[in-house]
């Protein structure tokens, strides 16, 4: 299992410089189709992916379409409509759909195809080729992070019904190892920034915040699976189960970064 987990991440780890470094449409589309495959495992756990979570992904597709073409001033409209749909699901339905599962398909859009986008939309932004990198390293680092200092100093159980596994030690961790990965990985690439050792440090300070965030975002998962009875979202990655289960923390970081980065960093410059 180890095996195949570390192979499975190796790769992932590839494929995500390769998108991320290339970005424009190429890692837009990448994002709408992991989004698209995130929002069927999530509407699958509701019951729902065949049905009103047809709804979710028609507004998925029309959204990404108009980050890249902007044909739609105001996105506000897409929401309310999304919403009409999903209740007219509901009335014309009933009682076929339960309030739990029209709600699902309006959420899945928000949880998984929104706020995934942030990716593309933090790549965006000025000097957003070194900023996007935070979402993981705040992520996946801190996950790391947090896994290695667990295992070795792990005595207070941070979430003991939800995470069993999971540390206030390992969570501490998590969020040091993120923001010294984040100074590292500065003073690596300071050159190329073109930037001063307080803007490492601005950094490093919007990388431990993401990385507070990227433990709930776990968790919230793992809550969503618990209340289902379900051990993960899917089999696509080996080693790690579905989308959701490897993007579940990056799902919270990203939006996090983008706006620090947008209004802290880029409001700075």
């Amino acid at each position: 299992m180890f095996k195949q987990r570390l192979i499975s991440g190796v790769i992932l780890v590839i494929l995500a410089l390769i998108f991320i470094i290339h970005g424009g449409y190429l890692l837009l589309a990448v994002l709408g189709i992991i989004s698209l495959i995130g929002m069927y495992e999530f509407y699958r756990v509701f019951k729902i992916e065949k049905t009103v979570g047809i709804a979710g992904y028609a507004a998925a597709v029309f959204y990404y379409l108009n980050l890249a073409l902007g044909f739609l001033p105001d996105i506000m409209a897409l929401i309310m409509g999304l919403l009409i749909v999903c209740m007219c699901f509901f009335v014309f339905g009933y009682p076929r759909f339960g309030a739990n599962q029209i709600l699902a398909a309006f959420f899945g859009f928000f949880y998984v195809a929104v706020m995934l986008s942030c990716i593309y939309l933090t790549r965006s932004l000025d000097g957003g080729r070194y900023l996007v990198w935070l979402i993981f390293l705040c992520s996946w680092g801190c996950d790391t992070c947090a896994y290695c200092v667990g295992m070795l100093f792990g005595k207070h159980k941070m979430s003991p019904k939800l995470s069993p596994k999971k540390s206030v030690e390992g969570a501490f961790g998590g969020v040091i190892g993120a923001a010294l990965l984040t100074i590292l990985y500065g003073f690596i690439f300071r050159g190329y920034m073109g930037e001063d050792i307080p803007y490492i440090f601005m950094m490093a300070g919007i990388c431990a915040a993401g990385a507070l965030l990227s433990m709930v975002g776990d968790l919230a998962a793992s809550a969503i699976k618990r209340n289902y009875e379900i051990k993960d979202y899917g089999k696509l990655i080996p080693g790690h189960g579905g989308i959701l289960d490897r993007f579940d923390s990056v799902i919270f970081t990203a939006p996090v970064i983008y706006f620090l980065s947008l209004y802290v960093i880029c409001g700075n410059m």
